[in-house]
């Protein structure tokens, strides 16, 4: 059974305290999954180390219950 929005979400919250999830159902599916993370935590690791670090946080998953997931990572920025 595939993943939901709402788990995917808190497992990364869960790992990375603060960090701001926005979920997208990429093919209505709930299979195929975008997902934007900011996080405090990235901060001075680059691109791979970012998404490695919420692969991470989905202890395993992804290629099974979590199919696909489209990553895009960033830092938060102060205004």
């Amino acid at each position: 059974m595939p993943m939901s929005a709402a788990e995917i979400e808190t497992m990364i919250k869960a790992t990375l305290p603060g960090a701001e999830v926005e979920m997208t159902d990429l093919a209505g599916d709930n299979d195929h999954w975008a997902a934007r993370v900011v996080a405090p935590q990235f901060a001075g690791k680059n691109r791979v180390q970012q998404h490695k670090m919420v692969y991470e946080a989905l202890g395993g998953r992804m290629g099974g219950v979590l199919h696909a997931l489209q990553l895009t990572t960033a830092i938060p920025t102060s205004d």
